[in-house]
């Protein structure tokens, strides 16, 4: 094996400008992939904390059925002390949970003593929900410290509407779910920029406020929200949660739904796509490394017919020739893997190291950090080593069929 390599790096040198554009072509083709895939990797990042940071979390338990009609915000959904009590249980005993917040939504009317309009209001518990969610604060413009009782945090998009702003007396007005109406006097202490999704332009009050608007006695609250030490521990922390899911009303039906951010966000569907087009280019990736080894390896073919025919006279078994064919498309997909990848690496460090900025929507000023995983990396070289292999084996295999005597005939 040691004197094939030898003989297929001599061959390769022999022909080495051929071997150069080959072996750059498949360099350009990874850094071009890896580049990618860590630009995409960098705003597949933002959006996931974005979501999952100042709006969702990464989990959400509630009642069953809650979410099917969480555009009505129902409160007769709402959990009770007892099935939170059930919940806590499993949640405290979870090594891969970081924080976890108690919310109560609901619906009301909103007015400035001139005009009203609707508003939806999420009622929190602030030091949790700040732990859960630590981009939230940062979407209150003229806030510092933290909510307390008898203040709200308005909707940017209310907020111009009705046309107030923070140190304003406002007056919300909400029906319980027995249809008792009540009002209470709050005054605004931030105003919550806008963002695309679920629970982007909701408010936020105190969670003792919200009880008390809508007449709540005792522990009450329409979801909880999850932050897991690692989004990307999702699944197993899913599979962990699997007994809450499982636990029965007195009707013997499922009590309580379990939720990761992308069943309940429309941007997962967003990723999904990057996703798809990562794969596409590596599908393109692939296309390239198949045609250059294979349009390589046939040409080294053509010019070496009487080599073949001379090795294969002198004893070579057809086995042979054929690894000497393949040895050949693996080094070429070696050193385009290995130096694309080193390239790339350094691509994506001046990357980092420039603080590129960009905008997006309404954000501006957003650094660009691109951002790439081992595997991937890892991934990519694999594929084109082993397309570099399989696109080596039909040359390879008519060079090893060559009858000896035609190939001495050949001028």
């Amino acid at each position: 094996m040691k004197n094939i390599i030898k003989i297929s790096y001599r061959n390769l040198k022999r022909n080495s400008r051929r071997t150069f554009l080959t072996a750059s072509l498949i360099t350009l083709g990874v850094i071009f992939v890896l580049v990618y895939s860590a630009l995409a990797g960098s705003f597949k990042s933002y959006m996931v904390g974005q979501i999952t940071d100042s709006m969702l979390g990464h989990i959400q338990i509630h009642k069953k059925g809650y979410v099917a009609s969480v555009d009505n915000l129902p409160l007769d959904k709402n959990l009770n002390a007892k099935q939170i009590e059930k919940i806590e249980n499993i949640l405290k005993n979870s090594d891969l949970i970081e924080s976890y917040s108690f919310r109560i939504k609901f619906g009301a009317m909103f007015s400035n003593f001139v005009s009203s309009t609707n508003i939806r209001l999420n009622g929190i518990t602030p030091d949790n929900e700040m732990k859960t969610l630590p981009l939230l604060q940062q979407r209150v413009k003229e806030f510092e410290g933290t909510l307390a009782k008898n203040e709200i945090l308005v909707p940017e998009l209310l907020a111009k509407g009705m046309k107030v702003k923070k140190g304003d007396t406002i007056v919300l007005v909400a029906n319980n779910k027995n249809g008792s109406v009540n009002g209470i006097n709050l005054k605004i202490a931030g105003v919550v920029e806008q963002i695309s999704g679920p629970g982007g332009r909701d408010g936020y009050i105190h969670i003792d406020d919200a009880r008390k608007i809508l007449r709540i006695k005792g522990v009450e609250v329409s979801e909880i929200v999850v932050r897991l030490k690692d989004v990307s521990m999702l699944e197993k922390a899913m599979k962990q949660f699997k007994p809450i899911t499982e636990m029965m009303n007195k009707n013997g039906k499922p009590a309580f739904e379990v939720h990761p951010w992308t069943k309940l966000s429309p941007f997962f569907n967003i990723i999904k796509m990057l996703d798809l087009m990562n794969n596409s280019i590596k599908i393109i990736l692939i296309s390239i490394v198949l045609i250059s080894i294979l349009n390589v390896m046939i040409m080294s073919v053509y010019e070496r017919i009487k080599e073949i025919g001379t090795i294969s006279a002198m004893g070579t078994p057809p086995s042979t020739i054929v690894k000497l064919f393949l040895a050949e498309g693996l080094m070429l997909g070696v050193l385009g893997a290995v130096i694309g990848t080193i390239i790339s690496m350094v691509i994506i460090k001046v990357l980092e190291v420039a603080e590129i900025s960009y905008s997006f929507g309404r954000q501006s000023d957003l650094l660009l950090r691109p951002v790439i995983s081992i595997s991937e990396v890892l991934s990519v070289g694999a594929i084109v080593i082993v397309i570099s292999i399989i696109a080596s084996i039909s040359p390879a295999r008519k060079a090893s069929k060559l009858d000896p005597v035609e190939a001495l005939r050949t001028n």
